[in-house]
């Protein structure tokens, strides 16, 4: 039952963030905490993993639509891949009530730029090559350490500064997803070095995940309109905010 519940929460998930180019790692590491697993051994991990399955499935649908920027992207998805396992390895030297607390406050601020986002139109110029580059080179970097620790894969950082940089919010969410693949699976390797896994419950949230992806991938290519994606965005990761903070408090 328990098992069927989090097959059903993660699919869900997963449509919703495979459209953002984000994976879901915000709503798989707090739903599978939720469940009664650890947070440290299997649910940031796991996160992790989700995370990457997500994103690296919805990036073929986003690359037959030719909206992923694989040469703007290249640098941040690098630096990324770097720093993910360092954040990785250091999750079990902080306190889970801090990891929950950091991981509240990063996501409500993705949440709060998100709905300025929303009001606003889409861009009609881009930053150049060299400055999306040296952007591109420390925000992969803080976000792949940021993603790793708390089981995110940064999208909810990178996907936000490609908008600053001038991206369309499909193009932006591609690309997002672009990096996060690189990050997650590279933060979950760090996290499997160390030996935590539980291997029937990865079985049924990645058929989960390849579910979803699949269907949020189309939704989003053919469908979704910018500021619907944008909004849909803010609401979910306020709810998981609230939800972490509560859990936190009690």
């Amino acid at each position: 039952m328990l098992y069927g519940i989090v097959f059903f929460i993660i699919a869900v998930a997963s449509f919703i963030f495979a459209m953002l180019g984000l994976g879901g790692g915000m709503v798989y590491v707090p739903v599978l905490n939720w469940a009664g697993f650890d947070m440290v051994s299997v649910a940031i991990p796991l996160g992790l993993l989700l995370n990457g399955l997500n994103t690296g499935l919805v990036l073929i649908p986003f690359a037959r639509k030719k909206m992923v920027d694989w040469k703007g992207g290249a640098v941040m998805a690098v630096t990324a891949l770097v720093a993910s396992p360092i954040g990785a390895m250091t999750s079990d030297k902080v306190p889970v009530a801090t990891l929950k607390i950091l991981f509240a406050i990063m996501v409500v601020a993705a949440a709060i730029r998100m709905i300025y986002a929303s009001k606003m139109a889409e861009p009609d110029e881009m930053m150049s090559m060299k400055k999306r580059s040296i952007i591109g080179f420390f925000v992969g970097g803080f976000a792949g350490f940021v993603g790793g620790m708390l089981g995110l894969g940064g999208g909810f950082i990178i996907a936000p500064i490609l908008m600053m940089m001038g991206y369309k919010t499909k193009e932006a969410a591609a690309t997002t997803a672009f990096v996060v693949t690189f990050s997650s699976i590279s933060g979950y390797l760090g996290h499997v070095s160390q030996g935590h896994m539980n291997w029937p419950l990865t079985i049924i949230v990645v058929i989960a995940v390849i579910i979803g992806s699949q269907l949020g991938g189309r939704y989003m290519t053919q469908k979704a309109k910018s500021k619907q994606v944008k909004v849909i965005y803010a609401i979910v990761l306020l709810v998981i905010a609230a939800k972490m903070v509560y859990g936190v408090i009690h």
